[in-house]
């Protein structure tokens, strides 16, 4: 247990250090304190905050920095969220402007403003819908045996892919499947019409078509692209201004990372909670890999009502300005979620 000296030493240490990035002498902690105390007493609270894991000393300095475990106290204990500024709020909502054809373009644009506003690296996940259903699917030709292929689910999505068809299909028989598909899949879940393209759905087509693969294929590929989650990055190359010392191997391992949904979604889906709340992973606390160690990753969830939950999170160093980094997540997340219920309000009205 941590007396009300040791805990404002601590939290000065941490907000000097996240402020300048060099290691913290008890002589400038003195002039910092909200109280008169000698340099000899900060220094002896230090070596106590020392042994219980939560400062470092750095090299030979007489400087402390915080470690992981001292972040973390901070961030659960001592933190001060602070305010949005007008300034920044005003960015975030002349940002999120009204110049948008499709939610996802909101969606993806936001990650580009959080990490604008953070200077770090930014996520954001469009909300998930359980329910959302098939609207229609059309193939529309390019010519020479090229068509796009089109399906529209209710929720405004729409996914498109170009595809060659071979020289000896018959194109009336692929009309006849395309009414075939949305004759017996439009209306229902994705979920059960994937369930469908491995079950009673291939035995109809085969009554138009004499090998129905490649055509199923075609759907079965845009359809996965409708299913999956949408997370979009931006601000991909401020991971290369965290550190003086990154490893090139492990910046590249977490490149890779970045552009895997399926690592990407558990990575954020951890911090999905039911509260909806802000939250702190740290170091370790992030991934098992060692690759994140020195970065800190602040996850929300925003709800659209009806419409679903999504997350936005920014990944930055452990050095990085807590109160105001969560501050502006914060907002970010409120405001996108009024956005994006207006878009929604105005796609199932119209």
């Amino acid at each position: 247990m941590l007396t009300q000296r040791q805990k404002k030493i601590l939290q000065a240490i941490v907000r000097q250090y996240t402020s300048t990035g060099q290691p913290v002498g008890s002589k400038h902690l003195v002039e910092k304190l909200p109280f008169k105390v000698s340099s000899a007493t900060v220094r002896n609270e230090m070596v106590v905050l020392e042994k219980n894991g939560l400062i470092n000393k750095q090299h030979s300095s007489s400087g402390r920095v915080p470690s992981k475990k001292g972040y973390r106290y901070y961030v659960d204990h001592l933190l001060d969220p602070s305010a949005v500024t007008d300034n920044d709020l005003l960015v975030i909502q002349n940002s999120l402007g009204d110049n948008y054809q499709k939610i996802d373009e909101i969606v993806s644009h936001s990650a580009d403003i959080l990490s604008n506003l953070t200077s770090y690296t930014a996520f954001a996940l469009k909300p998930e819908q359980a329910d959302v259903r098939l609207s229609g699917f059309r193939l529309v030709p390019l010519g020479d045996q090229k068509v796009i292929a089109i399906l529209v689910t209710d929720s405004g999505n729409v996914e498109s892919q170009s595809f060659t068809l071979p020289r000896n299909v018959d194109t009336e028989a692929i009309e006849s499947v395309v009414r075939l598909i949305n004759d017996q899949l439009v209306g229902h879940e994705l979920s059960e019409v994937v369930k469908r393209l491995n079950t009673d759905i291939p035995i109809k087509v085969t009554h138009y078509l004499e090998s129905p693969e490649g055509f199923l294929d075609i759907f079965d590929s845009v359809l996965k692209n409708a299913a999956r989650d949408r997370f979009y990055v931006g601000g991909r190359l401020n991971l290369l201004g965290f550190s003086d010392h990154q490893d090139p191997h492990d910046l590249q391992t977490i490149y890779r990372l970045l552009d895997q949904s399926d690592s990407l979604s558990h990575l954020l889906d951890a911090d999905s909670k039911p509260d909806g709340g802000v939250h702190v992973r740290i170091g370790n606390e992030i991934a098992d890999n060692q690759v994140l160690d020195d970065y800190s990753l602040i996850t929300a969830t925003y709800d659209v009502d009806q419409y679903g939950k999504g997350i936005i999170a920014v990944l930055g160093p452990t050095r990085m300005p807590y109160s105001r980094t969560i501050g502006i997540v914060n907002a970010f997340r409120q405001e996108l979620a009024k956005r994006l219920l207006g878009y929604y309000r105005h796609f199932y009205d119209s």
